[in-house]
């Protein structure tokens, strides 16, 4: 099949590579602009630029979607069907409307629940046992087209946002393919969403990072793995920042909340419902994330330090 891929981030890449290797004609790639990155603030391309690089696939990067110049390169390239992967840019209905078979995208949740940016990491912040990939019709709305095909995960206790992602990001290679071979057999049968079921998944702020040491172990879990590895839970000791990468539930401790009950080999930290959580990997201001018991051997924390 004739395809247009519309992609960004590590994210995506797979779903592209798959697109190679399925055989199809991918005509083109859409990707955001390069942006500087690192210390010399150096032009760096996007992952899904890379790829396509690297097997001779053309490459544009529109600054707009809704001035024209998007819907002319697609007239030119003409594809039936347009594969859209965590592009991070909102396609006007002429675009939407223009392929044979339209846009189909890849969301990383279960849909109608979380809709928007960050639906992996509010799936592991809210404490949500499954997840999935979800390919779906695009429409006019925010991510409230047909669903055409679903595969789920099991969210596992431990299981952060960065170790979903990951996973989601190989389940939506083969989503897409399994999706476009029903689309090439006139087999899809779209599902409408029930919007009564659905909920939002705005983007992550640095303002989520700060610990409540008031709030259950399971809810304080749910926020480090769920913040991981961006933007990081954080909390304050003696006055200075700590993040806080990875923790795992402890059962049931005496302590004050956010006091620091055990300090030898693991550090365990009370909270709001009368559990402790064990925190596994922390990290001092200016310095590099270590395991836990690295940490205390160079930076000894009095057992009855409150966290803040």
């Amino acid at each position: 099949m004739d395809i247009v891929f519309m992609g960004t981030p590590e994210f995506a890449v797979p779903c592209l590579e798959r697109l190679i290797s399925d055989g199809h004609n991918v005509k083109g790639v859409f990707t955001q602009p390069d942006k500087p990155k690192g210390r010399g603030h150096k032009m760096q391309f996007p992952p899904v630029k890379e790829c396509a690089v690297n097997n001779s696939i053309p490459v544009y990067q529109p600054t707009k979607m809704r001035d024209g110049e998007a819907l002319s390169i697609l007239k030119e390239l003409n594809p039936e069907l347009i594969i859209v992967v965590a592009y991070g840019k909102i396609l006007p209905e002429e675009i939407l409307n223009f392929p044979k078979f339209g846009c189909v995208n890849m969301h990383a949740s279960l849909l109608p629940r979380y809709r928007g940016a960050a639906p992996i990491q509010w799936c592991v912040l809210n404490g949500e046992k499954e997840s999935g990939v979800t390919a779906m019709q695009m429409d006019a709305g925010l991510d409230t087209g047909d669903m055409l095909y679903t595969e789920k995960i099991e969210i596992t206790e431990n299981m952060t946002a960065g170790e979903l992602h990951d996973k989601l990001s190989v389940i939506g290679a083969d989503v897409m393919s399994k999706t476009i071979e029903m689309i090439e057999k006139n087999e899809l049968k779209p599902v409408k969403q029930d919007d009564s079921l659905s909920n939002y998944a705005p983007m992550l702020s640095k303002d989520l990072c700060p610990i409540d040491w008031n709030c259950s172990a399971q809810e304080v879990h749910n926020k480090i793995r769920g913040l991981s590895p961006w933007p990081v839970a954080t909390t304050v000791m003696n006055g200075k920042l700590l993040k806080i990468h990875r923790t795992e539930l402890a059962g049931k401790c005496k302590g004050e909340n956010g006091e620091i009950i055990k300090a030898d080999k693991e550090l365990l930290v009370a909270c709001g419902d009368g559990n402790a959580v064990r925190v596994l990997v922390l990290q001092a201001e200016g310095k590099k994330a270590m395991p836990s018991g690295d940490f205390l051997r160079g930076n000894p924390i009095a057992v009855g330090t409150v966290l803040k």
